[in-house]
């Protein structure tokens, strides 16, 4: 890795530590801490939603012109000001506002990041890139939540305003560790209209992109918006998990994930793409199976839990082999200078299947038990459909890079960043 991508991948260790601070303490602190009660928590999680929806699709194209540092350090600091704002605000409206704060920055890091990435990396570097970044993010949110957890006292408002002004210094520490980095010369931008309206035109004409945010859509909808919603109201109501096992489930699913990570990236890299997606539908269509037998089984408890857990950490195995496969994919679709709009569009997607997936899987999980896991057993099966489909709108470069390490080492020259061509 060179220096530029030494210190992305450092910021993005110091935020996924600073949020995972507080993401598991959000909801207690507001509705208990704070006593704004459970309607407040829940509106500052839906806050969180609709601020990210709000500025994500004006992210894609200020990245675009301005390029993907200034804006980063801007969503840093709107960050920054939100996390201190939560952990002072005393009234509702102040939370809420605070929330928004929080919740933009937050949204508009992602698709920064993901292009400072792309600037940094060539098509035969961006997959382990990919995979050390969502490596250090997990690592970074179960360090972050572990030490969390030892420091927030529920009848002490100040230490959850200590865990926030810790959130709050991450941001800023994040801020001027990125404002070091010195990104290679961003390419020009190719014939792409001057209107936002236009740029959006041609990303939706681009079939294979609107196929692969379908995909997205369906991935996050039946494996992250289930995380804490569903399938932990199923885990709780139907499998009778306790909640010190629901806790070792999401422990099991992070150092799954820290575990694997590395070991099948060196495998996923020489497989076709939509095929190695094609694999997660069918490992999370397993997960389901698995839940169904923890809640719906007539097994002991001991047998119960043992299964819940499992399914945690079989997702966590099918987000070890997506996140060296999906990120590079949406950046070898984008044309050249599009990376930050592709990006954003991905995480706008991304978003909307984490708003909408609590709100259908969470009553889904807590009392329809059998139709729950039927349902998201055939959207996993839907995964391993689409990305099969979706393998057939991308050229043999674009499913499979390391196709071109192949042909340049065959012929004996210098390995070159492949042309992206789009669908």
């Amino acid at each position: 890795m060179g220096a530029a991508m030494r210190r992305i991948h450092v910021g993005n260790a110091l935020s996924a530590f600073g949020l995972g601070f507080t993401v598991p303490y959000l909801y207690v602190y507001v509705a208990q801490v704070r006593g704004l009660g459970a309607v407040t928590a829940g509106l500052v999680l839906a806050v969180f939603a609709v601020a990210a929806l709000i500025v994500l699709p004006f992210a894609g194209r200020a990245i675009v012109r301005r390029g993907p540092l200034p804006v980063l350090l801007a969503a840093l600091v709107t960050a920054a000001l939100g996390a201190m704002g939560l952990g002072l605000a005393g009234s509702a409206a102040a939370v809420l506002a605070a929330a928004a704060a929080l919740g933009a920055g937050q949204a508009v890091m992602q698709p920064a990041l993901a292009t400072m990435i792309v600037d940094s990396s060539t098509a035969e570097t961006r997959s382990r890139a990919f995979a050390t970044q969502f490596f250090l993010q997990n690592l970074g949110l179960g360090v972050g939540g572990l030490i969390g957890g030892h420091l927030v006292d529920t009848t002490r408002v100040s230490s959850f305003t200590l865990l926030f002004a810790i959130e709050a210094a991450m941001f800023l520490l994040l801020a001027v560790v990125m404002s070091t980095v010195r990104l290679p010369h961003a390419p020009r931008v190719e014939d792409v209209p001057q209107s936002a309206g236009g740029s959006w035109k041609r990303l939706l004409g681009n079939r294979a992109m609107v196929q692969l945010c379908v995909l997205g859509f369906v991935l996050f909808f039946a494996c992250y918006g289930q995380f804490e919603s569903g399938l932990s109201a199923y885990g709780v109501e139907a499998a009778g998990i306790s909640t010190s096992a629901l806790g070792t489930a999401l422990a099991a699913n992070t150092a799954m994930i820290v575990v694997a990570q590395f070991a099948v990236l060196k495998f996923v890299e020489r497989q076709k793409r939509s095929r190695v997606i094609a694999a997660v539908g069918l490992i999370w269509a397993v997960a389901w199976v698995v839940a169904g037998y923890a809640g719906l089984g007539h097994g002991s408890q001991e047998m119960a839990t043992a299964a819940f857990v499992s399914t945690y950490a079989l997702f966590g195995l099918g987000e070890a082999m997506l996140s060296p496969t999906v990120a590079p994919l949406v950046a070898d679709l984008a044309p050249t200078g599009l990376a930050g709009q592709y990006n954003s569009a991905f995480a706008l997607v991304k978003q909307l299947a984490l708003a909408v997936g609590p709100a259908v899987g969470g009553p889904m999980g807590a009392s329809l038990h059998a139709p729950y896991i039927v349902t998201f057993l055939l959207f996993s099966l839907g995964i391993t459909y689409l990305a099969l489909r979706l393998g057939r709108q991308l050229t043999p470069v674009q499913d499979q890079p390391w196709l071109a390490r192949k042909r340049v080492v065959a012929r004996g020259g210098a390995v070159a960043e492949p042309v992206t061509a789009e669908a």
